[in-house]
């Protein structure tokens, strides 16, 4: 049984929805610190899967779990969307208000 991979799955969900707590807090630093952690977890996920593999239920498990991931991600990018607007004006010296 693979139960070690299913916990990196489970580490990088965690830290995905610990990202969205972030997002929704505005504190777009620790979701950047979040993401490098989940660089690390998919990474050493990746190393763990060339000597592991996933049976049939576990394979389930992972798919539930990586759908939970994705609506994390979908969250967060939808709550990016304005900060990065701000963003992009900054940077191109544009301004909100018109004059």
């Amino acid at each position: 049984m693979s139960t070690n991979l299913l916990n990196f799955y489970e580490a990088i969900e965690r830290a995905s929805a610990d990202m969205v707590d972030a997002a929704r807090n505005g504190n777009w630093d620790e979701v950047v610190k979040l993401e490098g952690a989940c660089a690390v977890l998919i990474a050493q996920l990746k190393n763990a899967a060339h000597s592991e593999s996933l049976q049939a239920d576990e394979s389930k498990v992972k798919s539930r779990i990586m759908q939970r991931i994705l609506l994390n991600d979908a969250e967060i990018r939808h709550l990016a969307e304005p900060w990065l607007d701000d963003l992009d004006q900054m940077m191109t010296g544009r301004s909100k208000t018109l004059h």
